[in-house]
């Protein structure tokens, strides 16, 4: 149901764009990080009934609970309620995203963005460097990327992804801003 009315919405307000760059956007708000910040928006961990263990752990907060969670909600909805009730749903929580994707650019995947900047500069293909510390259950994850010969970024994450991501997005201003001051 979220990813109808999210590539409806984006084809609606953007008929003029390709496919890709339609493709990017959807990518963008309908992703498992974008469905956990809605629910911890809402507050919706809070309302999650879990066992024992995850309670222990943080379960209320962790990404995966939540995002899952909210996919949970917007399903029930689809099922009591219907279509029409489903969509008024996934527009009050989700157009504020939609409309931040459409803005940022670059931004929609900071990975696929470097990528495309090392190609563009022939700079080679950009290889992440992960470190990671603490119990299994609640590791942090560091990320710099390589691209040529030079280590770029820094990165910080719950997951390898979200650290790749945050050090892409580090990687590709540090190349922007070489390119501009060698120029």
């Amino acid at each position: 149901m979220l990813g109808v009315v999210v590539t409806e919405t984006l084809y609606r307000t953007h008929p003029d764009l390709p496919e890709g760059k339609l493709a990017k956007l959807r990518a963008a708000v309908v992703n498992a990080r974008a469905l956990a910040e809605v629910g911890q928006a809402i507050g919706l961990g809070q309302h999650i009934k879990l066992g024992r263990g995850e309670e222990a752990t943080g379960g209320r907060e962790k990404a995966s609970i939540v995002s899952d969670t909210v996919e949970a909600v917007i399903g029930a909805v689809h099922l009591s309620g219907g279509i029409e009730v489903s969509t008024v749903l996934v527009h009050r929580l989700f157009d504020p995203l939609i409309e931040a994707a459409s803005d940022l650019g670059a931004g929609l995947d900071w990975k696929t963005s470097l990528q495309e900047l090392a190609a563009e500069r022939a700079l080679g293909v950009p290889e992440y460097v992960i470190t990671d510390e603490g119990p299994d259950h609640m590791k942090t994850f560091t990320a710099k990327v390589r691209v040529g010969d030079q280590l770029y970024g820094n990165g910080v994450g719950r997951s390898k992804k979200e650290a790749e991501q945050a050090a892409a997005e580090t990687a590709y201003g540090e190349i922007q801003a070489s390119a501009s001051s060698s120029a």
